[in-house]
């Protein structure tokens, strides 16, 4: 009796670690005799791996019954223990999703210019449309290698940014390193820190390959909110120029709020501020020096604050497919270079 008891409880433990379909908000509290799922939070459709809450979701071994093992020695997948998580928009290359993850991130953005640039009314307009692809790989439990900007520039803009600054060309490179400082699932909380550094390895015509590059130094946060159905993401960066003569300092924060409209649609709210602590001592008197994207050679920016706001939708059919549309305005009188922007991001998640 007592052998056909553990037998039984053995096929069962293994049923459950082996079977995606028994692991549900239902059954996750109680499909474990042992305690070797080691659950800590409610599961539901993307707040747990498939195997349970931490059942080894930060190993390579956390899926034995479904994972390729040649695909898991190659390749470290996502923290699934917080999949109910969407990532951040605005402010694409600098604001970092804290979770430690394996993606793909396509993206397109088309980024209008304002009329005029700077206090001197100096006469811009037009747009530029970027076409990227970021990747991250998780190179350890908490260690991720990221890669945030890259691409091409197409030039559409008018007036002295067209004549004196911008034309099509390659952007630069950003890669860098992501730490997972905390990461707890009992309470949906998140906090990362790291650096990247801008290889100047694009075209100079399109205002890129400024001066020796930069690097960025951040810390970014995440809480999840009413069970899943609401997540607050913040980021707190530095952006240091290594040729401080040819390309300005700035500090920026960003902050993204999400609801879910439904199981697989999320509304979400964001904004950015930007400081530029210091400006070129060479360059363009344009009073402006760009974003995200650009870190023109220009004066008069010292002391400028520029705050934008984005608004966007996204849809997450499956726990590994994000895709996402926003839309970015201005909320400052200041609007450095933006008009308005649209971006577009799909996600492939390992």
């Amino acid at each position: 009796m007592v052998k056909r008891f553990w037998k039984t409880s053995i096929l069962a433990a293994v049923a459950c670690l082996c079977s995606p379909a028994l692991v549900t908000a239902d059954t996750c509290g109680g499909c474990d005799p042992f305690g070797v799922m080691g659950c800590d939070q409610a599961c539901d459709d993307f707040g747990c791996d498939a195997y349970g809450c931490d059942a080894g979701c930060d190993s390579l071994g956390c899926d034995p019954c479904g994972c390729l093992a040649s695909l898991k020695r190659c390749l470290r997948p996502s923290d699934h223990c917080f999949d109910d998580f969407i990532s951040p928009m605005i402010d694409f290359v600098h604001f970092e999703d804290p979770r430690n993850l394996t993606e793909l991130r396509p993206i397109f953005v088309t980024h209008q210019f304002p009329a005029t640039l700077g206090p001197n009314n100096i006469p811009a307009g037009g747009s530029v449309q970027l076409f990227a692809l970021q990747f991250r790989i998780a190179l350890t439990e908490r260690l991720s290698l990221i890669a945030v900007k890259d691409g091409y520039i197409i030039d559409s803009s008018e007036g002295a940014l067209d004549s004196l600054v911008l034309d099509s060309g390659w952007a630069d490179v950003t890669a860098g390193l992501k730490y997972n400082l905390i990461r707890n699932t009992r309470t949906g909380t998140l906090l990362s820190g790291g650096f990247t550094y801008e290889i100047p390895m694009g075209s100079e015509k399109a205002a890129q390959a400024v001066g020796d590059g930069e690097f960025h130094f951040f810390v970014s946060g995440g809480q999840r909110f009413l069970d899943g159905q609401a997540h607050w993401l913040s980021s707190f960066g530095w952006q240091l120029p290594v040729d401080q003569s040819v390309q300005s300092t700035t500090v920026h924060w960003n902050n993204h709020f999400d609801v879910k409209l439904t199981d697989r649609v999320y509304l979400f709210t964001e904004n950015s501020w930007w400081h530029w602590v210091d400006e070129a001592e060479v360059g363009l008197p344009l009073g402006v020096s760009g974003q995200d994207l650009l870190n023109l050679s220009a004066t008069d920016v010292e002391g400028n604050d520029l705050v934008t706001h984005n608004v966007g939708m996204k849809y997450k059919p499956s726990r590994n497919i994000e895709a996402g549309v926003a839309y970015e305005f201005p909320l400052t009188e200041f609007k450095d270079v933006i008009e308005d922007r649209v971006t577009l991001d799909l996600i492939f998640r390992y």
